[in-house]
């Protein structure tokens, strides 16, 4: 089984994804958690790499296919990141970060805020997986209007998805 909710519906080719501050299959450092359990919402250090030269732009997403809401829910989701960018610093996801690359669009999440939202599982719901995902685009611009939801990006990334990779780690709730 992959985390990934995409590779069912849009199979793939890999590329390559990596952080300075989360390590695949560890558990989610504090610092990128909901303020509401010790965290400060700040959105990890995501860098991508090993995608296709017909490569136009990047989206990245971060899902939690474990939410108690038979869908998941969405934490973030960023498209129209110039293929120049091959990584986000910390701290990028937070609303109007100058970290953030110029024509990169941020759409509302579960909770409807533009910006990254830290994990924070509901008490008793067990193990949750925090899947950040780096989509190689083969469009330099997605025309999505900044206020419709990830499903829409989601839908839009399965026509124009050349490649795919992931980063997951998790957090126990309480």
């Amino acid at each position: 089984m992959t985390d990934d909710p995409y590779a069912v519906v849009t199979p793939a080719p890999a590329l390559t994804v990596t952080s300075t501050d989360l390590v695949h299959g560890a558990e989610v450092p504090v610092p990128f958690r909901d303020p509401a359990i010790g965290g400060t919402d700040a959105s990890p250090q995501l860098s991508w790499s090993d995608f296709p030269a017909e490569t136009k732009s990047f989206a990245i997403t971060c899902y939690d296919p474990d939410a108690p809401t038979g869908i998941g829910f969405m934490h973030w989701a960023v498209f129209n990141i110039p293929v120049t960018a091959t990584e986000l610093p910390t701290g990028a996801g937070a609303p109007g970060s100058a970290d953030m690359p110029a024509g990169a669009v941020t759409l509302p999440n579960d909770v409807r805020l533009p910006q990254y939202v830290g994990p924070n599982p509901p008490p008793g719901s067990g193990r949750h997986r925090y899947v950040f995902i780096v989509h190689a685009v083969d469009v330099a611009r997605l025309e999505i209007p900044a206020d419709l939801t990830p499903t829409v990006l989601g839908f839009n990334l399965h026509f124009h998805t050349l490649a795919r990779g992931s980063l997951t780690g998790w957090v126990d709730s309480e």
